[in-house]
């Protein structure tokens, strides 16, 4: 839910010979039999030679050579930069040694809740859960899935006001008649174990930012007297991902810009959960499909959001189990 996800503090998302020829085969350089992962191979250097080369690119050169090599030629020169940096890279380490293209997890399922809102969301509103979407994306094949979606209705303010109603397009008749939080979790956990999601298939949870689990899904298990959910302790927050990786500042991670860096369009109706959600998912694949490893970078603990270092050992989430109630 953008609208209120900018509304908050976030922590701060935190080459050069003319000659080297590009391609997927060779630049000027001896070959080493060095090990690739050892930095001081001359690969590296190869490497590096042609990342200063296509830093001196201009947007229709990157385009070209992307073209050329049949890999996506839309946005922005940073992205453009980037996805043929990541590609010749690939390509000179696997003449050294195939490398494992195997992603972190087997499915990716990206979440991003419609709560309750008000207009200028003053600081005491208290914002309920009203829609659960999950994405369910395919890392191997980069493609969606499956698809969930409940609405829920809402305890402590169950009157929408006419701005939530406005921005979300969830009307007062569809909450009247959807069920409880609770029935909803119940609901999307058996969905997820239908998948053997945590079982047969390792998995993350992925955001587009920290509130959907640090603040609406904490704030929602609280109203419904039930503890946090363990599948949903870590997740990878998108924005952190794509900054990191783009090398781009927090200002233009924002659903619509980072869509718009990467040569797309916003395909369905802004804030609707599940048109969000798959909106973060083509983020996600275009992402994976550029070099970048997504993986958990923030969590849960004792109640409070952390960061989740790179250098963490890897973990998907567990099994999703039905949270016990509080006491």
């Amino acid at each position: 839910m953008e609208e209120q996800k900018e509304n908050r503090p976030q922590a701060a998302l935190n080459e050069d010979k003319q000659h080297c020829r590009i391609s997927g085969q060779e630049t000027n350089g001896k070959k080493s039999t060095a090990n690739p992962n050892d930095f001081s191979d001359p690969v590296y250097k190869e490497i590096a030679m042609t990342n200063g080369y296509i830093n001196r690119m201009t947007r229709e050169e990157l385009r070209s050579k992307l073209a050329e090599f049949k890999l996506e030629t839309r946005g922005v020169k940073d992205v453009l930069k980037k996805r043929l940096k990541n590609y010749y890279k690939k390509q000179k380490l696997m003449q050294k040694e195939p490398i494992n293209r195997d992603s972190c997890y087997d499915y990716i399922c990206v979440v991003d809740f419609e709560a309750t809102c008000e207009e200028g969301n003053p600081p005491e509103f208290v914002h309920e859960i009203i829609e659960f979407p999950i994405v369910l994306l395919n890392t191997h094949t980069l493609e969606i899935e499956d698809t969930f979606q409940q609405y829920v209705k809402p305890e402590i303010n169950p009157k929408l006001s006419d701005f939530c109603i406005s921005l979300t397009g969830i009307t007062q008749d569809i909450v009247d008649k959807a069920e409880t939080f609770t029935q909803v979790l119940q609901n999307v956990i058996e969905w997820m174990r239908q998948r053997e999601l945590g079982t047969k298939y390792s998995y993350s949870m992925l955001t587009d930012g920290s509130w959907d689990m640090s603040k609406f899904l904490n704030t929602q298990c609280r109203i419904s007297r039930i503890k946090y959910p363990s599948f949903a302790k870590r997740w990878i927050n998108i924005r952190k991902s794509y900054g990191n990786f783009y090398k781009v500042p927090r200002s233009q991670t924002k659903l619509t810009m980072m869509l718009e860096n990467l040569g797309m369009n916003y395909d369905g109706r802004p804030h609707s959960g599940l048109d969000d959600s798959k909106n973060i998912a083509r983020i996600a694949v275009r992402m994976l499909q550029d070099g970048c490893e997504l993986r958990v970078n923030e969590r849960m603990h004792a109640g409070q959001l952390m960061t989740v270092s790179s250098l963490a050992p890897l973990e998907g989430a567990p099994a999703p189990q039905m949270p016990r109630y509080r006491n």
